[in-house]
């Protein structure tokens, strides 16, 4: 429990006391909203579940500086551990890159090879976040492989759950509100709305036109991806249900303003059901193995196995 029944007893050293022993966490802030101000990264364990519930009432503010949340575990798609958020807020979250991509002439990708979620970065562990808000949060602007303004999820083995949620102008090269690598991901009854990819030239490995190496590739382009969601990796699947995913950016030459997702392997489904897509801006394209549906419409960018698409209205969709 983080507070003793008043705003002033909701400090954020009982924050971060609560955050570092993991499990559930909650608030007892009094009755009225209350923001606690994140001055430094909240690190979570990584060898149990944690939740944080906010009841509500409860904001997390990274002020424009730090990243709010991270969950950092060295595995890739083991852990079964993870964390949920519900009724809470997360806003002003923003990341500082370190890593920047060796200088070489454009289109040689610029920018930064880290950087990812401004609110929250999360490697090998399982995400779930119900009823919560994501705003005005930040990551790296530039790079082909960094993303994911409020969410980044790297390698996780059960995937990314969010339901009845809100995001809403966050910003990232990639993935303006969430991005995901390896990682399933499934958005329910939510609102993505006026995010930005804010990187540009996609990302692509062509020797012809770049000769440095980048992340053992010729990488050319710098990202611009997914203006409101990403996903990429090896058959993991994404489900859109009951959302409305509105007024989007990619970056310009980019992709997906309001969906990116590619399948390596093809091996990855993508479902959308009673979904509305519309308003969303950035180049397209839609490449699958099977099933009937061979366009995606004008705001997705996709490689997959099949795609499904049921009572939902997306711009360009035929």
């Amino acid at each position: 429990m983080v507070g003793t029944g008043t705003e002033a007893s909701c400090t954020l050293a009982q924050l971060k006391a609560a955050a570092t022993a993991g499990g559930v966490i909650t608030f007892n802030c009094g009755s009225g909203p209350v923001t606690i101000l994140v001055t430094a990264t909240l690190n979570l364990p990584t060898s149990k579940n944690t939740l944080i519930d906010g009841g509500n009432k409860i904001t997390l503010d990274g002020g424009g500086v730090v990243q709010i949340l991270n969950f950092n575990s060295p595995g890739f798609q083991t852990n079964t551990m993870g964390l949920t958020l519900q009724h809470i807020t997360l806003i002003n979250g923003k990341t500082t890159p370190t890593q920047a991509i060796p200088t070489a002439p454009a289109p040689c990708s610029q920018g930064w090879d880290d950087g990812e979620g401004g609110a929250l970065y999360m490697r090998d562990g399982n995400l779930t976040i119900i009823d919560s808000i994501f705003m005005n949060n930040q990551a790296a602007p530039l790079g082909p492989d960094t993303g994911g303004g409020a969410i980044y999820v790297l390698g996780s083995k059960n995937g990314v759950l969010i339901v009845g949620s809100t995001f809403s102008n966050n910003a990232a090269s990639n993935g303006g509100a969430v991005g995901c690598l390896f990682s399933e991901l499934d958005v329910y009854n939510s609102l993505v709305s006026n995010n930005t990819a804010t990187g540009n030239g996609a990302n692509n490995d062509d020797a012809s036109k770049c000769s440095v190496i980048n992340n053992g590739q010729n990488e050319v382009g710098s990202g611009g991806n997914g203006g409101a969601l990403y996903s990429d990796g090896n058959s993991v699947n994404v489900t859109l249900c009951g959302d409305a995913i509105l007024n989007n950016s990619a970056g310009v030459n980019a992709f997906g303003g309001g969906l990116f997702f590619t399948s390596n392997d093809m091996g990855g489904t993508l479902t959308i059901a009673d979904t509305t897509m519309t308003g969303n801006t950035g180049g397209s394209w839609t490449q699958v193995s099977g099933g009937s549906v061979t366009n995606a419409g004008t705001a997705v960018g996709t490689n997959a196995k099949s795609i499904t698409v049921t009572n939902s209205t997306l711009q360009g969709y035929p």
